[in-house]
């Protein structure tokens, strides 16, 4: 019985949690995302995240908060690349979270070799 309050008391503290986080984390604007990632990841990412130009990585797949950590680290300068420094400029930190989050929803299976 005394198990199943703590269960209880955990789930209510997570769902308050939950409403305390900021609107961006709590959900992102994927039509917005979608029209910034053709606009200006889609030359070289692929519209659907996967790399259409060599040496640029693939991102569907990938998780959100590493994608969002990488794009403000090429925002800043932290991170370097000619290309990505010039573009990440140009990115809100709604617009970060908005692709942050259009990549990372994309479904990735991985099939063995042969």
């Amino acid at each position: 019985m005394r198990r199943s309050k703590d269960y209880l008391a955990a789930a209510v503290a997570l769902v308050t949690l939950a409403g305390a986080l900021p609107e961006a984390a709590q959900s992102a604007d994927l039509a917005a995302a979608r029209t910034k990632a053709q606009a200006l990841c889609e030359n070289c990412h692929g519209f659907n995240g996967v790399a259409t130009l060599m040496g640029a990585a693939n991102l569907s797949g990938q998780q959100k908060e590493y994608l969002r950590e990488q794009l403000r680290a090429f925002r800043t300068g932290r991170r370097q690349n000619d290309q990505m420094n010039v573009i990440a400029k140009t990115l809100s930190d709604a617009d970060i979270e908005n692709l942050s989050e259009w990549y990372a929803s994309f479904k990735v299976t991985v099939e063995m070799p042969g």
